[in-house]
C-alpha cells in the first residue's frame, strides 16, 4: 500500500510507502504539557515539542512509537527540496518496518503546515497514519485541512531546535531507487529518538 503526501507542486501527487515555523532560538523552557522528542540523527539533532492538546490520539501514537524504538535506526527516505523530509518507516537498507494499526485523522486542529511542523504521512485514505511522519521545510499551506483531498494532514507539533539540520537534510543530494524517487544518495539515519524533559 503507497502512503500519499499531496505536494500540490505543478499538480504532482507524491507518493511514498507506508507506514509554527522556529528557528534555533537557543535554549528553551520545556512545557511540561508539551513533551519533547529529541532526534539524534547522522546530520545532527532535532528537537520537536508535541501538543497533545490539539492531536491527542496523534501524539499518543507517536510517543508510543518513540517508546518502543520504532523510529531507531530508520531514515529519512524522501527528501523534497522546497518542500519537506519524510522518515519513521524504513531502515536504511529500506526495509519497510511493520506498524500498529493506523490511527484517525485530527487535520481540524488549527495547526498548519508551517516550516518547521511535524505532521503526519498518510495514503489517499484519511485515517490512515501509523508511523511515518514528515517535516515541513516550508509553509505548505495547500496541505492544511481541507487542502488538498477535503482532509488535509494532521500536524501535531514544532521544530523548536535543531531547524539548521531539517534544512541540511533538506539539502542533501537525492536519486532514484526501488519505487522511490527521492531518496537521499547517503541515507540520514535517525539514531535514536527520545521523549526528553530538558
Amino acid at each position: 500500500m503507497k502512503l500519499l503526501l499531496s505536494a500540490l507542486l505543478g499538480a504532482a501527487l507524491i507518493a511514498s510507502a507506508p507506514v509554527h515555523a522556529q528557528s534555533n532560538a537557543g535554549t528553551r523552557q520545556v512545557d511540561a504539557n508539551h513533551p519533547n522528542v529529541l532526534f539524534k540523527t547522522s546530520m545532527g539533532e532535532v528537537r520537536v515539542e508535541l501538543y497533545p492538546e490539539k492531536a491527542p490520539r496523534t501524539v499518543d501514537n507517536f510517543i508510543k512509537y518513540v517508546a518502543s524504538g520504532q523510529y531507531n535506526n530508520t531514515i529519512f527516505h524522501r527528501v523534497i527540496r522546497g518542500f519537506m523530509i519524510q522518515g519513521g518507516g524504513f531502515t536504511p537498507e529500506m526495509k519497510q518496518k511493520p506498524t500498529r494499526a493506523p490511527i484517525p485523522l485530527e487535520s481540524r486542529n488549527g495547526l498548519k503546515n508551517t516550516t518547521g511542523s511535524i505532521a503526519m504521512a498518510r495514503t489517499n485514505d484519511p485515517n490512515s497514519a501509523s508511523a511515518q511522519f514528515f517535516i515541513n521545510t516550508v509553509d505548505n499551506p495547500n496541505l492544511d485541512y481541507p487542502n488538498p483531498d477535503g482532509h488535509g494532514y494532521t500536524v501535531f507539533g514544532k521544530v523548536i531546535s535543531g531547524l539548521d539540520v531539517v534544512k541540511k537534510i533538506e539539502a542533501t543530494p537525492t536519486t532514484a531507487r526501488g519505487s522511490f524517487s527521492d531518496v537521499p544518495q547517503k541515507p540520514i539515519v535517525i539514531q535514536s529518538a527520545t521523549v526528553v524533559s530538558k
